[in-house]
């Protein structure tokens, strides 16, 4: 389960740098300061859990209680980040993404109660 976790985290890192590499440099133009600052906000997030699931890789914890919380986190990064991303470069894809924008509620909901779970697994914690 740790290492499912740190390469996930791994994984996720990787992509943030891409990603914002991609933005600041090949979307700059082409998306207004709005579209690109919503997508900076995709990759800051995921950056963020990426080292969120890294830390929690070698956590002293055990995998009932790291599971939910991996998955939580996980797909609750794939929800928010991405569905970020998809709205964000709309007007440079074409497709209008904002039918699904409500999928990126549920995934920043996601992210709420994964670290909230984990809060309350440590102080739980004996």
């Amino acid at each position: 389960m740790n290492k499912t976790i740190l390469l996930t985290g791994l994984v996720f890192g990787v992509l943030a740098i891409v990603l914002g590499a991609f933005g600041a440099h090949g979307l700059k133009k082409v998306l207004t300061v709005d579209e690109l600052s919503s997508f900076e906000t995709g990759v800051k997030y995921q950056m963020y859990h990426a080292l969120f699931l890294m830390l929690l890789s070698i956590l002293s914890l055990n995998a009932a209680t790291k599971k939910p919380v991996f998955y939580l986190i996980t797909f609750g990064v794939i929800l928010f980040s991405f569905s970020i991303y998809l709205l964000a470069t709309r007007t440079v894809t074409g497709i209008d993404f904002r039918k699904i924008g409500w999928i990126t509620p549920i995934g920043g909901l996601m992210l709420i109660l994964g670290w909230g779970y984990l809060f309350f697994a440590v102080l739980t914690k004996k």
